[in-house]
Protein backbone atom coordinates (compact mmCIF):
# COMPACT_ATOMS: atom_id res chain seq x y z
CA UNK A 1 0.00 0.00 0.00
CA UNK A 2 1.25 3.59 -0.31
CA UNK A 3 2.76 4.98 2.80
CA UNK A 4 0.55 7.23 4.75
CA UNK A 5 3.09 8.50 6.76
CA UNK A 6 6.58 10.40 5.54
CA UNK A 7 9.55 7.75 5.47
CA UNK A 8 11.41 10.26 7.92
CA UNK A 9 8.55 9.86 10.61
CA UNK A 10 8.97 6.16 10.27
CA UNK A 11 12.80 6.54 10.89
CA UNK A 12 12.03 8.44 13.97
CA UNK A 13 10.35 5.43 15.14
CA UNK A 14 12.74 2.75 13.89
CA UNK A 15 14.84 0.60 11.93
CA UNK A 16 13.01 0.28 8.24
CA UNK A 17 14.72 -2.18 5.99
CA UNK A 18 15.84 -1.38 2.40
CA UNK A 19 15.60 -3.86 -0.96
CA UNK A 20 18.96 -5.81 -2.03
CA UNK A 21 20.62 -5.57 -5.58
CA UNK A 22 17.99 -4.78 -8.26
CA UNK A 23 20.53 -5.86 -11.25
CA UNK A 24 21.20 -9.42 -9.51
CA UNK A 25 17.57 -10.16 -9.14
CA UNK A 26 16.94 -8.95 -12.76
CA UNK A 27 19.62 -11.39 -13.62
CA UNK A 28 18.53 -14.11 -11.68
CA UNK A 29 14.95 -13.47 -14.01
CA UNK A 30 17.39 -14.42 -16.96
CA UNK A 31 17.32 -10.49 -18.19
CA UNK A 32 20.53 -10.04 -19.95
CA UNK A 33 22.30 -6.96 -18.49
CA UNK A 34 25.33 -6.62 -20.91
CA UNK A 35 24.55 -3.22 -21.87
CA UNK A 36 26.27 0.32 -21.33
CA UNK A 37 22.05 1.48 -19.44
CA UNK A 38 22.43 -1.42 -17.28
CA UNK A 39 19.10 -2.11 -15.52
CA UNK A 40 17.77 1.03 -17.23
CA UNK A 41 17.78 -0.49 -20.76
CA UNK A 42 14.52 -2.63 -18.97
CA UNK A 43 12.50 0.86 -18.73
CA UNK A 44 12.40 0.31 -22.32
CA UNK A 45 11.58 -3.24 -23.05
CA UNK A 46 11.48 -4.99 -19.89
CA UNK A 47 9.21 -3.09 -17.29
CA UNK A 48 7.01 -6.23 -15.91
CA UNK A 49 11.10 -7.71 -15.28
CA UNK A 50 11.43 -4.48 -13.43
CA UNK A 51 8.48 -4.70 -11.64
CA UNK A 52 8.49 -8.20 -10.99
CA UNK A 53 12.33 -8.41 -9.27
CA UNK A 54 10.72 -5.15 -6.89
CA UNK A 55 7.94 -7.56 -6.03
CA UNK A 56 10.43 -9.85 -5.32
CA UNK A 57 11.74 -7.74 -2.61
CA UNK A 58 8.61 -7.02 -1.28
CA UNK A 59 8.07 -10.38 -0.75
CA UNK A 60 11.44 -10.34 1.08
CA UNK A 61 10.36 -7.98 3.67
CA UNK A 62 11.48 -5.00 2.03
CA UNK A 63 9.85 -1.73 3.24
CA UNK A 64 11.82 0.53 0.73
CA UNK A 65 12.18 0.00 -3.30
CA UNK A 66 14.72 1.62 -5.05
CA UNK A 67 14.08 2.18 -8.33
CA UNK A 68 15.88 1.25 -11.64
CA UNK A 69 16.74 5.10 -12.61
CA UNK A 70 20.40 4.18 -11.22
CA UNK A 71 21.86 4.51 -14.79
CA UNK A 72 18.75 6.50 -16.49
CA UNK A 73 19.99 9.34 -18.22
CA UNK A 74 19.53 11.75 -20.85
CA UNK A 75 22.47 11.12 -22.56
CA UNK A 76 22.29 7.56 -22.20
CA UNK A 77 19.08 7.25 -23.46
CA UNK A 78 19.92 9.48 -26.14
CA UNK A 79 22.54 7.35 -27.66
CA UNK A 80 19.50 4.80 -28.10
CA UNK A 81 17.44 7.64 -29.72
CA UNK A 82 15.07 8.64 -27.20
CA UNK A 83 14.59 12.01 -26.69
CA UNK A 84 14.15 14.11 -23.85
CA UNK A 85 10.21 14.24 -23.70
CA UNK A 86 11.06 10.28 -23.49
CA UNK A 87 13.26 10.18 -20.88
CA UNK A 88 11.19 12.02 -18.39
CA UNK A 89 8.68 9.54 -19.19
CA UNK A 90 10.88 6.57 -18.63
CA UNK A 91 12.08 8.18 -15.39
CA UNK A 92 8.67 8.48 -14.43
CA UNK A 93 7.76 5.44 -14.91
CA UNK A 94 10.91 4.09 -12.80
CA UNK A 95 9.02 5.23 -10.00
CA UNK A 96 5.72 4.22 -11.08
CA UNK A 97 6.64 0.50 -11.24
CA UNK A 98 8.27 0.21 -8.02
CA UNK A 99 4.78 2.07 -6.36
CA UNK A 100 3.06 -0.64 -8.03
CA UNK A 101 5.17 -3.03 -6.87
CA UNK A 102 5.20 -1.91 -3.02
CA UNK A 103 1.14 -1.18 -3.06
CA UNK A 104 0.49 -4.80 -4.44
CA UNK A 105 2.56 -6.09 -1.61
CA UNK A 106 -0.37 -4.90 0.71
CA UNK A 107 2.09 -3.53 3.06
CA UNK A 108 3.47 0.21 3.81
CA UNK A 109 6.53 0.72 0.99
CA UNK A 110 7.68 3.51 0.37
CA UNK A 111 9.91 4.47 -3.38
CA UNK A 112 12.95 5.53 -3.48
CA UNK A 113 14.08 7.40 -6.62
CA UNK A 114 17.89 6.51 -7.26
CA UNK A 115 20.12 8.98 -8.67
CA UNK A 116 23.26 7.57 -9.79
CA UNK A 117 26.69 9.47 -10.13
CA UNK A 118 28.16 11.40 -13.01
CA UNK A 119 30.49 7.94 -13.72
CA UNK A 120 27.27 5.69 -13.81
CA UNK A 121 26.22 7.75 -17.32
CA UNK A 122 29.95 6.85 -18.59
CA UNK A 123 29.49 2.90 -18.00
CA UNK A 124 33.24 3.11 -17.54
CA UNK A 125 33.58 2.52 -13.71
CA UNK A 126 34.09 6.04 -12.85
CA UNK A 127 31.68 5.70 -9.95
CA UNK A 128 34.08 4.12 -8.10
CA UNK A 129 36.83 6.06 -8.35
CA UNK A 130 35.31 10.32 -8.67
CA UNK A 131 37.68 12.67 -10.23
CA UNK A 132 35.77 13.69 -13.41
CA UNK A 133 37.64 16.67 -13.81
CA UNK A 134 34.23 18.50 -13.59
CA UNK A 135 33.62 21.47 -11.18
CA UNK A 136 30.94 21.00 -8.64
CA UNK A 137 28.80 23.88 -10.86
CA UNK A 138 29.18 21.40 -13.96
CA UNK A 139 27.93 18.31 -11.96
CA UNK A 140 24.86 20.24 -10.53
CA UNK A 141 24.08 21.14 -13.74
CA UNK A 142 23.99 17.83 -15.05
CA UNK A 143 22.15 16.07 -12.37
CA UNK A 144 19.37 18.73 -11.66
CA UNK A 145 17.43 17.94 -15.09
CA UNK A 146 16.88 14.35 -13.84
CA UNK A 147 16.17 15.36 -10.12
CA UNK A 148 13.65 17.30 -11.25
CA UNK A 149 11.93 14.93 -13.69
CA UNK A 150 12.39 12.28 -10.67
CA UNK A 151 10.99 14.24 -7.84
CA UNK A 152 7.96 14.82 -10.57
CA UNK A 153 6.98 11.74 -10.27
CA UNK A 154 6.19 11.36 -6.73
CA UNK A 155 8.78 9.33 -4.86
CA UNK A 156 8.65 9.37 -1.19
CA UNK A 157 12.61 10.33 -1.37
CA UNK A 158 15.16 10.48 -3.55
CA UNK A 159 18.43 8.38 -2.95
CA UNK A 160 21.25 10.65 -3.82
CA UNK A 161 23.67 6.73 -3.87
CA UNK A 162 26.53 5.92 -4.92
CA UNK A 163 28.58 8.87 -4.69
CA UNK A 164 32.48 8.60 -5.11
CA UNK A 165 33.38 11.90 -4.39
CA UNK A 166 32.76 14.92 -1.52
CA UNK A 167 32.89 17.18 -4.68
CA UNK A 168 29.53 15.21 -6.35
CA UNK A 169 28.01 14.68 -3.05
CA UNK A 170 27.75 18.74 -2.89
CA UNK A 171 26.62 19.02 -6.70
CA UNK A 172 23.75 16.43 -6.19
CA UNK A 173 22.62 18.47 -3.11
CA UNK A 174 22.85 21.92 -4.51
CA UNK A 175 20.56 20.31 -7.70
CA UNK A 176 18.20 18.58 -4.95
CA UNK A 177 17.88 22.30 -3.27
CA UNK A 178 14.14 23.11 -4.00
CA UNK A 179 12.98 19.83 -5.36
CA UNK A 180 9.80 18.98 -3.03
CA UNK A 181 11.26 15.65 -1.84
CA UNK A 182 13.50 14.56 0.89
CA UNK A 183 16.83 12.67 0.48
CA UNK A 184 19.47 10.74 1.54
CA UNK A 185 22.76 10.69 0.64
CA UNK A 186 25.00 7.56 0.26
CA UNK A 187 28.97 7.35 -0.19
CA UNK A 188 30.50 4.64 -2.01
CA UNK A 189 33.64 4.14 0.25
CA UNK A 190 37.16 2.37 0.99
CA UNK A 191 38.18 2.12 4.35
CA UNK A 192 37.18 5.75 6.05
CA UNK A 193 36.96 7.55 2.52
CA UNK A 194 35.37 8.11 -0.43
CA UNK A 195 36.15 6.01 -3.67
CA UNK A 196 37.77 9.81 -4.37
CA UNK A 197 40.05 9.41 -1.16
CA UNK A 198 38.43 12.46 0.88
CA UNK A 199 38.09 11.80 4.56
CA UNK A 200 34.23 10.49 5.29
CA UNK A 201 33.77 13.34 7.55
CA UNK A 202 34.30 15.86 5.35
CA UNK A 203 31.83 13.96 2.50
CA UNK A 204 29.16 14.09 5.08
CA UNK A 205 29.35 17.78 6.56
CA UNK A 206 27.29 19.30 3.92
CA UNK A 207 24.73 17.23 4.61
CA UNK A 208 24.48 17.84 8.35
CA UNK A 209 22.92 21.09 8.12
CA UNK A 210 20.24 20.14 5.26
CA UNK A 211 16.62 19.94 6.11
CA UNK A 212 15.79 18.01 2.99
CA UNK A 213 18.30 15.50 4.01
CA UNK A 214 16.55 12.68 6.10
CA UNK A 215 19.42 10.22 6.68
CA UNK A 216 23.32 10.08 5.19
CA UNK A 217 25.19 6.70 4.92
CA UNK A 218 27.10 4.49 3.08
CA UNK A 219 26.26 1.87 -0.05
CA UNK A 220 27.75 -0.42 -2.54
CA UNK A 221 31.29 -0.63 -0.16
CA UNK A 222 32.91 -3.79 1.30
CA UNK A 223 30.71 -5.15 4.59
CA UNK A 224 33.36 -4.85 6.69
CA UNK A 225 33.54 -0.95 5.95
CA UNK A 226 30.52 -0.52 6.16
CA UNK A 227 29.89 -0.50 10.38
CA UNK A 228 32.81 2.32 10.23
CA UNK A 229 30.84 4.46 7.99
CA UNK A 230 27.48 4.01 9.79
CA UNK A 231 29.35 5.51 12.98
CA UNK A 232 31.34 8.17 11.03
CA UNK A 233 27.85 9.70 9.58
CA UNK A 234 26.13 9.41 12.45
CA UNK A 235 28.74 11.14 14.44
CA UNK A 236 29.11 13.98 11.69
CA UNK A 237 25.71 15.13 10.67
CA UNK A 238 23.69 13.45 13.80
CA UNK A 239 21.13 12.34 11.08
CA UNK A 240 19.66 8.84 10.92
CA UNK A 241 22.19 7.06 8.99
CA UNK A 242 21.55 4.40 5.81
CA UNK A 243 23.45 1.73 5.29
CA UNK A 244 23.32 -0.93 2.56
CA UNK A 245 26.92 -2.33 1.48
CA UNK A 246 27.48 -5.25 -1.32
CA UNK A 247 27.65 -8.42 -0.79
CA UNK A 248 31.56 -8.71 -0.50
CA UNK A 249 32.80 -10.16 -4.12
CA UNK A 250 34.55 -8.38 -6.47
CA UNK A 251 33.69 -7.58 -10.25
CA UNK A 252 36.50 -8.70 -12.83
CA UNK A 253 35.67 -6.30 -15.44
CA UNK A 254 38.56 -7.92 -17.70
CA UNK A 255 36.54 -11.37 -17.02
CA UNK A 256 33.38 -9.91 -16.61
CA UNK A 257 32.49 -11.83 -13.45
CA UNK A 258 32.59 -12.07 -9.69
CA UNK A 259 35.43 -13.40 -7.58
CA UNK A 260 35.47 -14.40 -4.50
CA UNK A 261 33.23 -15.77 -1.58
CA UNK A 262 29.91 -13.28 -0.37
CA UNK A 263 30.59 -11.65 2.79
CA UNK A 264 27.36 -9.87 3.27
CA UNK A 265 26.11 -11.24 6.70
CA UNK A 266 22.59 -9.99 8.08
CA UNK A 267 23.79 -10.46 11.79
CA UNK A 268 25.72 -6.99 11.68
CA UNK A 269 22.66 -5.28 11.59
CA UNK A 270 22.61 -5.17 15.25
CA UNK A 271 25.52 -3.24 15.21
CA UNK A 272 25.04 -0.73 12.53
CA UNK A 273 21.65 0.03 14.41
CA UNK A 274 23.53 0.83 17.43
CA UNK A 275 25.97 3.16 15.63
CA UNK A 276 22.96 5.02 14.05
CA UNK A 277 21.39 3.16 11.07
CA UNK A 278 17.72 3.27 10.58
CA UNK A 279 17.68 2.42 6.86
CA UNK A 280 19.43 -1.18 6.19
CA UNK A 281 19.67 -3.48 3.21
CA UNK A 282 21.29 -4.47 0.36
CA UNK A 283 23.62 -3.67 -2.79
CA UNK A 284 25.05 -5.37 -5.37
CA UNK A 285 24.66 -9.21 -5.80
CA UNK A 286 22.37 -9.01 -2.25
CA UNK A 287 19.52 -10.93 -2.95
CA UNK A 288 15.93 -10.99 -1.37
CA UNK A 289 17.40 -14.28 0.39
CA UNK A 290 19.89 -12.10 2.40
CA UNK A 291 17.29 -9.31 2.70
CA UNK A 292 14.50 -11.77 4.29
CA UNK A 293 16.97 -12.71 6.78
CA UNK A 294 17.93 -9.07 7.57
CA UNK A 295 14.15 -8.59 7.64
CA UNK A 296 13.82 -11.41 10.06
CA UNK A 297 16.13 -10.01 12.37
CA UNK A 298 15.02 -5.75 11.98
CA UNK A 299 10.81 -6.82 12.33
CA UNK A 300 10.64 -10.53 12.20
CA UNK A 301 9.43 -12.64 9.38
CA UNK A 302 7.64 -11.53 6.61
CA UNK A 303 3.71 -12.12 6.15
CA UNK A 304 3.04 -14.84 3.66
CA UNK A 305 0.52 -14.24 1.13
Amino acid sequence: MKPGRPLAAALAEGTVVLDGGLSNQLAAQGCDLSDALWSARLLVDGERQIEAAHAAYVRAGARVLITSSYQATYEGFALRGVDRAGTDALLARSVELARRAGEAGGREVWVAASVGPYGAMLADGSEYRGRYGLSVAELERFHRPRIEALAAAGPDVLALETVPDADEGEALLRAAEGCGVPVWLSYTIAGECTRAGQPLADAFAPAAGNASVIAVGVNCCEPGDAGRGVEIAAETTGKPVVVYPNSGEEWDAAARTWRGAPLFDPSRVSAWQAAGARLVGGCCRVGPDRIAALAALVEGPAPTS
